[in-house]
């Protein structure tokens, strides 16, 4: 039985300053650390229902921050020109859709440390595809990146479509464990 608890009174006074301070590193911007901490906040007590007590109410509340961390840095770079591939999640602490896209860099509009950046996470996906199971990461790579229908992919593997959507779904919650665990 889980013995963890969720309170949503008390959020700002005991996780506040920790949720900013995790995100203004991420950020390097106040406004922005403070805005996101606070869609954190918001996203958290619109997902109160989902929470199981698993894990702790900050461990809750910090993997929210950082799906908040990655939207914010995947609309910037979306406004930016920049190709991407989707990578949609749905997870039971918050069900609001893309929550990680592998940015290509436009090669005039990069510093030293986003190309750092997104040649590691590229590095991170690519490690974490590679531990899916063989079949299911071939399902994953032809849905989510190559972009192949559904009818295609049930044909290539005589599965159904909802066999399909299992396996997809089992591939992104290992991707999202993998990542946090390497990327994050």
């Amino acid at each position: 039985m889980s013995t963890n608890t969720i309170d949503p009174n008390i959020w700002v006074d005991k996780y506040g300053d920790y949720l900013f301070n995790y995100t203004i590193v991420r950020v390097d911007d106040k406004e922005i650390a403070q805005d996101l901490v606070q869609e954190t906040f918001f996203a958290g007590l619109k997902s109160m229902k989902n929470f199981k007590g698993e894990a702790s109410e900050r461990t809750w509340l910090v993997s929210i921050l950082k799906r908040k961390i990655i939207d914010h840095y995947r609309k910037i770079n979306s406004n930016k020109g920049k190709a991407e591939v989707r990578i949609n999640y749905n997870d039971s602490s918050e069900s609001e859709g893309d929550w990680l896209e592998e940015k290509v860099a436009d090669p005039f509009d990069l510093n030293a440390e986003n190309e750092i950046e997104n040649k590691e996470l590229g590095l991170a996906i690519h490690n974490c595809i590679e531990k899916l199971p063989e079949k299911q990461a071939l399902i994953f790579k032809m849905k989510t990146i190559q972009g192949f229908d559904t009818e295609a992919i049930c044909n290539e593997f005589n599965i159904t479509a909802s066999n399909l959507w299992v396996t997809i779904h089992r591939a992104r919650t290992a991707m999202a464990e993998c990542l946090e665990k390497n990327w994050f």
